[in-house]
């Protein structure tokens, strides 16, 4: 399981990337396509058309880091995104779920305490 600080959070691209992309690109991609900051920490993960294929771009203290996963047989499953969503943010269960195989749509959550806020 990937331990990360509370603070830093995880957004996944709502259109599919080209994989051809590496540092620039996808800064780009940030930057203009989901209007956010690359350089705040936090983890912005991409998927390719097939949905085989998923990069993770995150700044580490003194430069940008790229995390590639190809699968051998099967897809990624797409969260579920509005319709005009930019980007759709992740929690650290969801992304586990992600990288597992686990389709977060069928896999019913039990009640919980959540803070008012």
């Amino acid at each position: 399981m990937l331990s990360l600080p509370a603070t830093v959070r995880m957004f996944l691209c709502a259109q599919p990337v080209d994989m051809r992309k590496s540092f620039d690109g996808l800064t780009g991609l940030v930057e203009a396509a989901l209007a956010l900051d690359p350089l705040s920490g936090h983890l912005f993960l991409f998927l390719n058309k097939r949905r085989d294929r998923l990069k993770v771009l995150f700044w580490e203290r003194d430069g940008l880091v790229i995390w590639y996963k190809r699968l051998e047989a099967g897809t990624f499953q797409w969260p579920r995104i509005e319709s005009q969503a930019r980007s759709v943010e992740l929690s650290m269960t969801d992304l586990a779920l992600l990288l597992s195989g686990v389709d977060a749509a069928s896999a019913r959550r039990r009640k919980r305490y959540r803070r008012a806020g």
